[in-house]
Parts: structure tokens; C-alpha cells; sequence
């Protein structure tokens, strides 16, 4: 035999002994590897087994002689190891048949043993606890063997003296005595209660038919009573429903005169609003916008007024200034000249610087005119003032002369000599 695995399904068990296993290895529905030589396998069957437990002529406690045949249903069981391992024991080798006929002996001799402790009636009237105690007994000694009994059942009992046919026989006549009683008086009762209920039947007719004439009376009275009131309520209704009819017209002809106040009334409002709109509409569409035309036109003149204001004072201010500044650029340039001829003839010795200075006098009016020249051109000056210092033409005049009066520091800066030293020597 090769070595390898060996399998068995989930009715079958593998028992492994040999090398390696101190005690056999148990496997149900598995699979183990083996190897050749040094190991042994072998396999259990663990299907569950149909036993038909024959116990013929078995006396009883009364010692009445009966036969029993009961069917069980045992397997080994795989699932406990110790129970396992104890049906290995005793039937490992074994053939299915043979288990099934171990545990057929074993359990016929226990069915034998309750058959002799009961009597013919409790094994005939109380099958469950005679199968109940078989079961029990024969578990606790099948166990040992490592088998389970799954269940058992009683299927027969039969006995040759005839003595379950007598008990048959006397339980049947004794249910026949019962019945004959119970049926004559079922029928007894049954008259008693037809003639009962025939009489209550009669009672109550007499008492419905009572109940219908007195039923009847009265209906005839309310009928006559509730005649006479319908008939009164008939005439009432009548009367007041002409009576109504008249207040109603009364009351239509007072709501047709409300009718035609309210129509009046509502026609002199019209009116009133339609007065109230054509004065509306009159105002809306005639004064209003004369109104609203009278005050543009006025706003509008006020508002030539004031710029024909602002701009003569503009031009006149312009005028000032400009007028001011050709009086100074005169005065500046006449200044200018004679201080020119003054140190022409006092610096011939310095010619040089005096040449420069010439030249430089020569320059400054064209300076302080054409620093004039944008002024003369302006129609219109606008001024802007924080609230500090001179404002109008004599701001402007002063910032001509700021400009003007940088002259000679840019003489200075251009050629090194003081202009305001030079004038302040010669004379």
C-alpha cells in the first residue's frame, strides 16, 4: 500500500493505530494521511440501524402470556469520542449485521424484562410509558457499547389465550351499555326539553300576541292624539304662514325703500367723488405743473444770476490780477535795467561776474513775463482756500512774486554768484 490520504464519508468513521499514535486516532466523515507499514487504518460504520425487536409469549406480572414486537432505531454515535472509542473497542472489525445483532439481543432481553414487571392492561392502555421504559433501560446498557438508541416504539401486542380479546369483549359491551344508556337518555332529555320549549314556545306566542293587541291599542290612541295635534299644528301652520306671508311682503317693500335710499345715497356719492376727481385731476394736470413750471423758471434765473455774478467777479478779479502783474513785471524790468547800467558802471573790473549779472538782469523780466503769460490768457479762475492764509488775487499776485523772487537762488545755483551780495556791494 502506498502512502497518502484516505477519506471517508459522513456515515463512516476512520480509526488510525500504529507509529506516532499513542491510542487511536478517530476521525468521523474525514480524511487522515497514512503511511504504509508503520500505520493501520480501518474503518466504522456509523449508519443508523432499524431493529425489530421480537419478544414472542412473554408473561406478565399476572402471569398472562403475551407477544410484543417493537421497532427501535440505533447507530453508534460519531460524534462523542469517548462513545466512539468504546464502539470501536467492541466492534471495530465487526460487520454491520453483526452490530445489528448485538444490539437486537441486547434489546429484546430488556423489552422481555418490562414485559415482566407490567400488567396485560398497562401495556395495552399505556403504550407510551411501556415504550418510554424500554427506552430508558436499554440506553443506559447500549451506551456502554458506545450505541445511541435514537427511538423506540411499540408496534404490537398479541396473546394466544384470547385474554386481550376478552378485555376487548367487556370493554366493548360495557361501551355498548353506556351507549344504550346515554342514548335513551339523550332521548328522554331531548323530550323533556322539546315539551319545554314547546310550552315556552306557546307561553311566549300568548305573550307576543298580548304584547302585539296591547302594541296595537296604544297605536291606535297616539294615532287619534297625534291626529288631532297634526291637524292643529296644520291650522297654526296655516294661519302663520299667512300671517308671515304678509310681514315678509312688509319687510320686502321696507327693503326696496332701503334699496332705493341706499341707490340714491350711493348715486350723490358718485357724484361727490366724481366732483372730488375732476378738482384732483384739475389740480394734477393745470396747477401743479404751473406751479411746478413757475419754480424751474425761477430756480433757473436765480441760478443765471448767480454764475453772471460769479463771473464778473471772476473777470474783474482776472483784470486785477492781470493788471498787477504787467505793473510789476514793468517795475521789475525798469528796476531791473538800472541796477544793470548802476553795476555795469560801478564793476568794470569784475566784468566777468558783472557780465553774468547783466545777462541774467536781461533775463528776468522775460522771466516774470512769461510767468505772467498764462495768467493774462485766463477767462476764469477758480480758487480753493483751507481757511488759512491770503485768498483771491492777492494770493495769486503773491505766488508770481514767490516764483519771481527764486530767481536769483537759481542764478546762484547756475553760475556761483550771490546776485542779493553783488547788489548789496555796490551800493
Amino acid at each position: 500500500m502506498s502512502c497518502g490520504f484516505v477519506t471517508c464519508g459522513p456515515n463512516e468513521a476512520l480509526v488510525v493505530s500504529g507509529c506516532c499514535y499513542g491510542k487511536p486516532l478517530l476521525i468521523p466523515g474525514g480524511r487522515v494521511f497514512v503511511w504504509p507499514l508503520v500505520q493501520q487504518v480501518q474503518k466504522i460504520s456509523l449508519n443508523t440501524m432499524t431493529l425489530q425487536v421480537e419478544s414472542p409469549t412473554v408473561y406478565t406480572s399476572q402471569g398472562v402470556p403475551i407477544s410484543v414486537t417493537g421497532i427501535a432505531q440505533v447507530k453508534i454515535q460519531g460524534q462523542n469520542e469517548e462513545m466512539l472509542s468504546t464502539a470501536c473497542e467492541q466492534f471495530l472489525g465487526k460487520s454491520e449485521q453483526e452490530i445489528h445483532d448485538i444490539a437486537l439481543v441486547t434489546l429484546e432481553g430488556h423489552q422481555r424484562a418490562i414485559m415482566g414487571r407490567m400488567t396485560v392492561e398497562e401495556i395495552y392502555k399505556d403504550r407510551k410509558k411501556f415504550s418510554r421504559e424500554v427506552f430508558e433501560v436499554a440506553s443506559s446498557d447500549l451506551v456502554n457499547m458506545g450505541i445511541t438508541v435514537v427511538s423506540y416504539t411499540l408496534k404490537d401486542i398479541r396473546d394466544e389465550e384470547g385474554y386481550l380479546k376478552a378485555l376487548g369483549m367487556a370493554r366493548t359491551a360495557e361501551v355498548k351499555r353506556d351507549a344504550r344508556i346515554g342514548e335513551a337518555e339523550a332521548r328522554r332529555d331531548a323530550q323533556i326539553r322539546e315539551a319545554i320549549a314547546e310550552e315556552q314556545r306557546m307561553a311566549a306566542r300568548f305573550l307576543n300576541d298580548t304584547e302585539i293587541a296591547k302594541a296595537q291599542r296604544d297605536f291606535e290612541l297616539k294615532k287619534a292624539a297625534y291626529d288631532v295635534e297634526v291637524q292643529t299644528k296644520k291650522a297654526e301652520a296655516e294661519m302663520a304662514f299667512e300671517l308671515q306671508a304678509a310681514k315678509t311682503k312688509q319687510r320686502i317693500m321696507e327693503e326696496q325703500m332701503q334699496v332705493k335710499v341706499v341707490e340714491r345715497g350711493q348715486e350723490i356719492a358718485v357724484q361727490e367723488q366724481e366732483k372730488m376727481r375732476r378738482e384732483k385731476e384739475l389740480e394734477a394736470t393745470v396747477r401743479r405743473p404751473a406751479d411746478a413750471e413757475k419754480y424751474r423758471l425761477e430756480k433757473m434765473a436765480e441760478a443765471n444770476k448767480l454764475r453772471t455774478v460769479i463771473e464778473a467777479e471772476a473777470e474783474a478779479e482776472a483784470i486785477k490780477i492781470r493788471g498787477e502783474a504787467e505793473a510789476q513785471a514793468i517795475q521789475a524790468k525798469a528796476k531791473a535795467e538800472a541796477e544793470q547800467m548802476a553795476k555795469k558802471a560801478a564793476a568794470w573790473n569784475e566784468y566777468k561776474s558783472a557780465a553774468m549779472i547783466d545777462m541774467m538782469l536781461e533775463t528776468l523780466p522775460k522771466v516774470a513775463a512769461e510767468v505772467a503769460a498764462p495768467l493774462s490768457q485766463a477767462k476764469k479762475i477758480t480758487m480753493v482756500s483751507s481757511g488759512n492764509g491770503q485768498v483771491g488775487a492777492e494770493k495769486l499776485t503773491e505766488e508770481v512774486l514767490n516764483i519771481v523772487t527764486r530767481v536769483p537762488e537759481l542764478v546762484k545755483s547756475m553760475t556761483g554768484v550771490d546776485i542779493a551780495k553783488v547788489c548789496v556791494q555796490s551800493h
